[in-house]
């Protein structure tokens, strides 16, 4: 092994609400750092080159494609997976209204749509169709066909606001 890939660089970061502190190399990526380092395997790898969605993460409320962004870059960050959007044991309402609407099948793709989801609806809170299309767009999935998944964010987007309301 070289110097070069032995390198190692200290990460500070909250993931999912809790504050870590790791030493990473500098080539790992944040999807091998979920997965191998913290456990947090809900991240799926799929495709390794940004474009098919499955490793979606937020990182300071942003999508990003966990299998290409480096671990050492969310020094002083924030990091939330799929594994964050449950609290005290209830399910999100974008996991809920997943469910309810059979939008998934065999789940790969699941937790990307769920992140992107989630970065849709904290920007905008009443999307039309056309725009969570247009928001998920560079999310695959082999198994359902996305119109349960769109209707899925559509009813989760209402269920929120009524949440939000007090309804």
């Amino acid at each position: 092994m070289t110097a070069q890939t032995d390198a190692r660089v200290g990460v500070t970061a909250t993931v999912n609400g809790v504050e870590i502190s790791r030493s990473v190399a500098t080539r790992i990526t944040l999807a091998q750092f979920l997965r191998d380092d913290l456990g947090l395997t809900g991240t799926k790898v799929s495709c390794e080159l940004q474009v098919c969605g499955a490793c979606s993460v937020l990182v300071d409320g942003a999508p990003v494609s966990a299998c290409t962004y480096l671990a050492s870059d969310i020094d002083g960050r924030t990091v939330e997976t799929v594994e964050g959007l449950s609290a005290g044991g209830s399910m999100h309402p974008l996991q809920e209204a997943f469910v309810d609407n059979f939008a998934l099948q065999c789940g790969f793709c699941t937790p990307g749509f769920l992140m992107m989801a989630k970065a849709l609806l904290e920007r905008n809170p009443n999307p039309t169709e056309d725009e969570v299309r247009e928001y998920l767009d560079g999310n695959i999935c082999r198994c359902t066909g996305y119109r349960p998944i769109v209707e899925a964010v559509l009813d989760a987007a209402a269920r929120m606001r009524r949440e939000a309301s007090g309804d």
